[in-house]
């Protein structure tokens, strides 16, 4: 009883200090915040107090009402909302004033400030949150729910390693996750990707268990004219998606599906881009566990914020003490870091926690994007990484925390769909890019159309698109504008074309080489040749490419196919011949792994494998790759962790000693472990 007093005590006097600062905050504003009146502190209490009463009292009502405008608005509608709250409040209190951009600001401001108070204090943000919706709605959806079976959600860290989940949980950043190891209630593995180690093979084989023909993340179809598909093109993954489907994928059965590459044949999808073809399809009604707290929006505006200026700060950090290697990050991908590790982030925790609470889904997999953003740019284990690992065992407590209100019961399995190799990017070591070195190595006539850039594994085209459509508008001139911009934003993330054709950055209308690149992993197409050029049309075509690729210092290995023994691995010392497993001098694949050869025999054997795949060296030692794109942490080819994810599963489930070899594998254990869950 004493106990219970002194917590309850302690949460009374955090209390006031969170609405004591709210309260300074809100006066500390007016120099700050043009349209603010405050005429004393004791009213910039009283203000605080009237605002947390009306938010109590209308937000319920307001937000059930209105939910499909807040939707549609982006959350715009929130604070609107969230400003009607505040100028009401200036209607309530006198020597409280607000007008223009003031009604909006404040909100923000108080929202910015709550965060950061109970932060510091280690209150659950989400107290409030959990007290006044969750167990309300808990208590409704416990006399709707019909389910006695527990079910399953599977919560993607996109490109975290084994390693660095392990090394995270060894440094504090992730005391949840470590938390279940340690109470024996969940159990890790570590899996191996396919040589196409990126998210779209990856989520194809764990979501439908079907990820042949897809050698990277962006290839050519000589067949289909010279397209380039892209796992993230608004029009190809649909089609990806309708190429790997049986219709019996891991979410088939009652699933559904949150911020993924692919649907895996869930019918209920939210920001699945596979599916991103009209954005109405995405509205539902667990969307209000987001907006049914009025901090909830401008926290998140407040997060986003404070996320760009700690890259900022990121950024000066690595310039001020020299951290090598670094790369140039330009202002898109303040943006982009953003949107991926906050927005997304936590717009799909108030999404599962609206699951969860309805409980309705059997089987549940989402992806956080945010680890993987900032690594590619930050590096793998930067602070910022491990900072966005940290709010993600955040948000899986919430997510545990909802569980245990439900009552319908959960289990969680956490699971990367690929790791990261860290390592200077390829042009940043040698001066050139892979398109250089192609180039040098061919006639001086030829063409080169090149796509160096696949980083945006998910949500790219989300920023990429009305920033693109905004170029061309003002090029295409300004009489226009008005009519252009009208709808513009819904038609670009729903008819973006940018992988369907050789865009305009291509030199020629019709190149004779095509070089794209995953990472490390590098893919060249000779485009006059209908069928793949094997080893020998090669070498008399272009006598230098070959010897020239494979003997630079940057390259591990090219894979090749050869019309007299079959598949080649050649390197600048030996030539892996996979037909049969002999090597003709020292083995070029001696450092990748001892699967190597048989996920790169799988990829020769593509439909649309490249006329010459190219791997970047791997340094075991230094646990070193160069990335053909500009990125210090990397994913696509072979070589060091980005081939080593892990699987966090419950104790009891147990795969017989199988050995996680390929996404397809692994998709097989999971529905195997869900029908006899």
């Amino acid at each position: 009883m004493v106990r219970g007093k002194r917590l309850s005590l302690r949460s009374i006097a955090r209390v006031l200090v969170v609405w004591i600062s709210e309260a300074v905050g809100l006066v500390l504003m007016i120099y700050f915040v043009p349209g603010l009146r405050v005429d004393t502190w004791g009213i910039g209490i009283l203000v605080v107090g009237v605002i947390a009463l009306l938010n109590a009292i209308l937000w319920p009502i307001l937000s059930k009402i209105a939910l499909p405008f807040l939707f549609f608005t982006f959350g715009i509608g929130a604070l609107i909302l969230n400003g009607l709250i505040v100028w009401l409040s200036s209607l309530v209190v006198p020597g409280f004033h607000v007008e223009g951009w003031a009604v909006i600001l404040v909100p923000i401001g108080i929202a910015a400030i709550n965060t950061a108070v109970s932060g510091i204090l280690t209150v659950d943000d989400d107290a409030r949150y959990f007290r006044a919706v969750l167990v309300r709605q808990a208590k409704r959806s416990s006399k709707t729910s019909a389910a006695t079976k527990p079910g399953v959600i599977f919560l993607e860290i996109d490109g975290c390693s084994e390693f660095i989940l392990r090394e995270a949980m060894r440094r504090g950043y992730m005391p949840t996750l470590a938390g279940w190891l340690k109470n024996g209630s969940h159990k890790l593995h570590q899996w191996e990707t396919d040589l196409s180690s990126q998210t779209g093979a990856s989520q194809a084989g764990i979501l439908h268990g079907n990820n042949s023909n897809m050698p990277a993340f962006r290839w050519v179809e000589k067949e289909n004219e010279n397209k380039i598909i892209s796992s993230n093109g608004p029009s190809d993954a649909p089609m990806l998606e309708k190429r790997i489907s049986d219709g019996k994928g891991l979410l088939a059965t009652n699933g559904a599906s949150r911020a993924n590459l692919f649907s895996g044949d869930a019918q209920d999808v939210v920001f699945t881009y596979s599916k991103f073809t009209n954005p109405r399809a995405f509205y539902t009604k667990a969307w209000y566990f987001f907006y049914s707290n009025s901090y909830n929006f401008p926290r998140t505006l407040a997060l986003y914020c404070w996320d760009i200026l700690t890259e900022l700060r990121g950024q000066l950090r690595h310039w001020i003490g020299n951290v090598q290697p670094r790369i140039h990050r330009g202002p898109v991908y303040l943006v982009m870091r953003a949107t991926t590790n906050v927005f997304m982030r936590e717009i799909t925790t108030y999404t599962i926690v609206g699951d969860i609470i309805a409980g309705q889904a059997d089987v549940l997999y989402a992806t956080y994007m945010g680890y993987d953003e900032v690594a590619h740019h930050n590096g793998v284990a930067d602070h910022d990484a491990f900072h966005a690992l940290r709010q993600l065992d955040r948000h899986f407590a919430r997510l545990e925390k909802a569980a245990e209100l439900s009552a319908r019961k959960y289990k969680f399995v956490i699971l990367s769909d690929h790791g990261q190799s860290n390592g200077a990017p390829f042009k940043q070591r040698y001066g050139l890019s892979l398109n250089d070195l192609v180039q040098r190595l061919l006639p001086e006539t030829f063409t080169i159309h090149s796509h160096l850039d696949t980083n945006q594994d998910h949500f790219g085209h989300v920023v990429t698109a009305p920033i693109e459509s905004g170029q061309r508008i003002l090029r295409e001139g300004g009489k226009r504008l008005t009519r252009r911009v009208k709808g513009r934003l819904f038609k670009d993330i729903a008819d973006h074309r940018r992988s369907e054709t050789l865009d305009e950055k291509a030199p020629s209308k019709n190149p004779h080489v095509i070089v794209l690149a995953s990472g490390n992993l590098g893919l060249v197409y000779f485009t006059q040749w209908k069928e793949r050029m094997t080893y020998e049309q090669l070498n008399k075509a272009f006598p230098d490419l070959i010897p020239g690729l494979a003997k630079h210092q940057g390259i591990g290995f090219i894979l090749v196919r050869s019309e007299k023994y079959g598949p080649l691995v050649i390197g600048a010392k030996g030539i892996y011949h996979l037909a049969d497993n002999s090597v003709e001098g020292e083995n070029p694949l001696a450092d990748f792994g001892p699967h190597a050869a048989a996920h790169i025999r799988r990829t020769d054997g593509f439909k649309y494998a490249p006329d010459v795949l190219v791997n970047s060296f791997y340094d075991p030692e230094s646990d070193e790759v160069a990335a053909f794109e500009e990125l210090i942490g990397s994913h696509g080819g072979l070589g060091g962790n980005q081939s080593k994810p892990f699987l966090m599963t419950p104790s009891e489930w147990d795969f017989g000693g199988t050995e996680i070899v390929g996404a397809e594998t692994l998709h097989k254990v999971l529905k195997v472990q869900l029908e006899q869950f």
